[in-house]
């Protein structure tokens, strides 16, 4: 690279707290531009990780637990831009930015070891993305550190406060070094959680366990650490508030993660084979009773820009019809707001559109499009005059009734078929709906072979009565029928004559979601229709929610009900981690008998903590009480320092969505620009500071992942934001192809 110190001498100084994931990240675009330029940037990076654990950053630590599971597939996850990122600028040549999938396959062939040997749609363990994102982030500071200009620091202390002076910030830390002084700061610090003193109900729990020489466990990371064998072992009794990704990480750790192992018996099913090492028993509980569905397996990864869903009624251009029609008016940040109610305008069009994914999946695309067709009248209705409905319950009864006739009837065809009273000669569109009725409940094999008696009724009828859905579907269509209720709580709440009745149809449940995810996500109707609704057409949620899209008090719901279901829908574990949590529950390791609407109390004549199920009538005692639950970002109750002292300097402040008519809703979260820089408690934007991650949540909507290959990830977008402040992209030098073709230093 030429070196020119005539432009731009003095170095930018930059902070980057926070080293993880999104710092791997960062590092690789700025690796990127400054290696392409002509001339020397010169840079001045210093960042800073309390836990030392550079690029996979302490939750994906390399060397945490081998029984954790990324919740991302490996053909998912990549750790640079590439040419689907608009406007990413310069992009390192191809076999210095591999995804996660490219980093497994070349660590198998160099080392033959198994736990390398994947595929596009394997499950990774969470180290092993940890042991990519260390390897990435090491090359990637290699790249820096060769350019002209460049150096890099890498500090292991916790930031714990930001002095302005003059044009820049001191960065002060735990250790009282010397601050450094930032001309831009960068802060990444991820998951974190908030003081347990300052939860009454945490704060409780701990004096008493205090008291009685028990274990309270408010944050459940590291595993390693915070489930000592000595506090969880043999003798003892669990209990896991939080049936989560977080909950299921904690039920493998004290089990698998004890030297259990799993083997499966004569019929195919998993069992658990204890060490003794384990606890006595783990009771999981939450307030749904459930634990997050299993995520399908992803048959969208062959071709993603073909496969992904695009939506037919919940689509940004209805949300801004609603806003239009129906929005409520009101000032955020300074602006003009049409604010929706979430309820009542945008989730009749995610249970619409939930529906026709699901009669889609289950009838054909031909179907799709008379269904289309059918519903559109009422739906432009609903755009038109969402507010002449009482609930979202009647507009939803509204919007979907169109498209239940046309279901209810191809069915009933479907069924007279399936029974030998009719053929489907000469009508294709009901041959159509009947092969992908077949497909789905019994498989294209099974399927094409009871295709070839169609002709010729009563063998048809009789060879379909003879047949078994391995995915456990309903075998008449018009059992097939889609219902929100069902799908958001398919374990019933009543009707039980004990706790035994509840696990073992707790237990059936998790058989046939299992099977269910195995079909896939293209295959399975109840399974396409949350990956495609919550997950493929999550931006247009997105676009309805953030910067105050939804009212006060909407925001307030959607966040403490919907968003708990979006999580269960659709960002749940692997089928593997699933059977396995089945298995564990079958042999009363994990005990989930206390069901829905659980509460956890202390006992201070037994000196335990008292779990009681209200639903099932079951109550267990415990000995060690873990919060598995993830902790909404709150500014000023973080456990980490910084916050508060951000919020005492004015600096930031915490975000609010002010009520109209009702009271204001304050999530936690900071005021952010679209471009991540801070309110200050005056008023004005602070430019020189960039948040992004969890701080982000309450303004903005679902502003955490991991950076996905072949897509226009707003990850890498949200860095460009921080990046072009201090090197613009419009001075490449040479054509991007010139760019890739230099060899790095």
């Amino acid at each position: 690279m030429t070196t020119d110190t005539s432009v731009n001498p003095t170095p930018i100084h930059l902070a980057i707290v926070g080293g993880g994931p999104t710092c791997t990240y960062v590092l690789e675009r700025l690796a990127a531009l400054v290696h392409s330029r002509g001339t020397s940037v010169p840079l001045e990076i210093v960042v800073y990780d309390l836990s030392g654990e550079f690029g996979p950053g302490q939750v994906h630590s390399p060397d945490q637990t081998r029984t954790s599971y990324l919740n991302r597939v490996v053909g998912q996850v990549a750790f640079a831009a590439d040419e689907s990122v608009v406007d990413a600028g310069p992009l390192l040549p191809a076999d210095e930015r591999p995804t996660l999938l490219d980093w497994c396959r070349k660590k198998f062939q160099e080392t033959g070891d198994p736990r390398f040997d994947l595929v596009a749609e394997d499950w990774p363990k969470r180290y092993v993305h940890g042991l990519a994102l260390k390897d990435q982030f090491a090359r990637y500071i290699e790249i820096l550190r060769a350019s002209d200009g460049v150096t890099v620091r890498l500090q292991r202390s916790e930031v714990v406060d930001m002095e302005e002076r003059g044009d820049r910030f001191a960065v002060l830390t735990a250790d009282g070094a010397t601050p450094y002084e930032a001309d831009y700061v960068l802060m990444l610090t991820g998951h974190s959680s908030n003081r347990p003193e300052l939860d009454p109900h945490q704060a409780a729990w701990a004096s008493f366990a205090a008291e009685h020489g028990k274990h309270l466990i408010p944050n459940a990371y590291p595993l390693e650490r915070s489930l000592d064998p000595a506090r969880t072992g043999p003798g003892t009794t669990v209990a896991c508030l939080g049936m989560g990704l977080t909950g299921i990480d904690v039920l493998l750790y004290l089990t698998e993660g004890r030297g259990g192992t799993f083997e499966r018996d004569a019929e195919g099913q998993l069992r658990y084979l204890p060490t003794g090492t384990e606890p006595d028993s783990v009771v999981a509980f939450s307030r749904s009773g459930l634990f997050t569905f299993a995520r399908p397996y992803n048959e969208k990864e062959r071709d993603i820009a073909t496969l992904e869903y695009k939506g037919a009624f919940l689509t940004a251009a209805a949300v801004s019809e609603l806003r239009r029609t129906v929005g409520v008016l009101n000032i955020i940040g300074g602006h003009e707001k049409r604010q929706l109610d979430f309820e009542a305008h945008v989730f009749p069009l995610v249970h619409l559109e939930m529906a026709l994914i699901y009669y889609s999946a289950l009838y054909g695309p031909e179907f799709r499009e008379s269904a289309i067709r059918v519903v559109r009248p009422a739906y432009d209705k609903f755009l038109a005059d969402a507010g002449a409905f009482a609930d979202h319950h009647e507009a939803g009864a509204f919007l979907l009734a169109p498209l239940e006739e046309l279901a209810g009837s191809v069915a009933a065809q479907v069924d007279e078929t399936l029974a030998g009273r009719r053929t489907v000669a000469g009508q294709p569109v009901l041959d159509s709906a009947l092969r992908a009725f077949l497909t789905v409940v019994y498989g294209a094999e099974q399927a094409s072979e009871l295709l070839t008696l169609a002709a010729r009724p009563e063998e048809f009828a009789a060879a379909v009565a003879a047949a078994r859905s391995p995915w456990r579907h309903a075998e008449r269509a018009a059992d097939n029928v889609f219902s929100w209720e069902r799908t958001i709580s398919p374990v019933p709440r009543t009707g039980y004559s004990g706790p035994r009745e509840y696990v073992e149809t707790f237990l059936d449940f998790l058989d046939v979601d299992i099977r269910w995810a195995s079909q896939g996500n293209l295959s399975n109707p109840a399974k396409a229709a949350a990956d495609a609704a919550w997950r493929d057409l999550r931006g247009v949620v997105i676009d309805a929610v953030d910067f105050g899209g939804l009212r006060a008090s909407s925001h307030r719901t959607f966040l403490g009900v919907y968003t708990p279901h979006h999580n269960r829908l659709c960002q749940g574990a692997s089928v593997e981690a699933m059977e396995k949590v089945a298995a564990l529950i079958r042999s009363g390791h994990v005990d989930v008998s206390v069901g829905p609407e659980a509460r956890v109390d202390t006992d201070e004549q037994a000196g335990r903590f008292r779990v009681e199920g209200r639903v099932t009538g079951s109550t267990k005692w415990a000995d060690v009480l873990v919060d598995a639950r993830v902790h909404a970002f709150d500014a000023e109750r973080d456990v980490m320092p910084v916050y508060p002292n951000l919020l005492r300097r004015g600096l930031i402040r915490k975000w609010a969505n002010p009520g109209v008519g009702e009271a204001d809703f304050v999530p936690g979260g900071l005021d952010l620009t679209p471009e991540f820089h801070p309110v200050r408690a005056d008023g004005t934007v602070e430019k020189r500071i960039t948040f992004l991650g969890p701080p982000s949540e309450g303004v903005m909507y679902h502003q955490i992942g991991a950076l996905r290959p072949n897509k226009d990830h707003h990850v890498i977008r949200d860095i460009l934001c921080w990046i072009n402040a201090f090197i613009p992209q419009g001075d490449p030098a040479g054509t991007e192809q010139q760019q890739n073709e230099r060899t790095l230093a």
